[in-house]
């Protein structure tokens, strides 16, 4: 964790930045309406991906740009991919600029993951310190309605709890041969 998460005032001005923004809610919703924005965005069945991740990924550029260059060169070249030079390279030229937008993407729903992250980590290290907490005040008797959430925390709590071993069984001994007299 960095020094600059742990800093009162770097905290102090991402609440009142959160606070400022927008909601989970609303901001799914533009998320949604950003789709329309992309031309052909489509959700695919895994199997039907991986077919076009091999070609997509797989096609030099190098042998794009002469296979247009061939198309330029042969009607019936444009005429048996059912597409133009103009617009199969109008179409390397876009998928090249979408590239960009979904590196873009990525790296924002690597700051969201890292966020949400970074809350999950603070409620669980506050957890972790009314735990300690607890522990300590339940030893008075001023603190006794304490107990029974100390329990519930105790049931719940996954750290500092190994998990048991199986009890080992001895290997069973291997059937004895009756050995017959020759």
């Amino acid at each position: 964790m960095t020094q600059e998460m742990l800093n009162p005032e770097t905290k102090a001005a991402a609440a009142a930045q959160a606070e400022a923004s927008t909601t989970p809610d609303a901001l799914v919703a533009q998320i949604r309406a950003m789709r329309a924005l992309v031309p052909e965005y489509a959700q695919i069945p895994a199997q039907e991906r991986r077919k076009m991740f091999m070609v997509a990924k797989n096609t030099d550029p190098e042998f794009v740009q002469a296979s247009i260059n061939g198309m330029t060169a042969s009607p019936a070249m444009e005429q048996g991919v059912a597409q133009t030079a103009v617009e199969m390279r109008a179409d390397t030229v876009a998928a090249n600029s979408w590239m960009a937008v979904e590196a873009e993407a990525r790296a924002f729903l690597e700051g969201v993951v890292t966020a949400n992250l970074v809350r999950r980590y603070r409620i669980g290290k506050n957890a972790l310190v009314a735990y300690g907490l607890a522990k300590r005040l339940v030893r008075q008797k001023e603190h006794a309605e304490l107990l029974p959430h100390l329990e519930a925390m105790k049931q719940f709590n996954r750290f500092g709890i190994r998990k048991r071993k199986a009890a080992e069984t001895p290997a069973a001994p291997a059937p004895a041969t009756a050995q017959t007299a020759e």
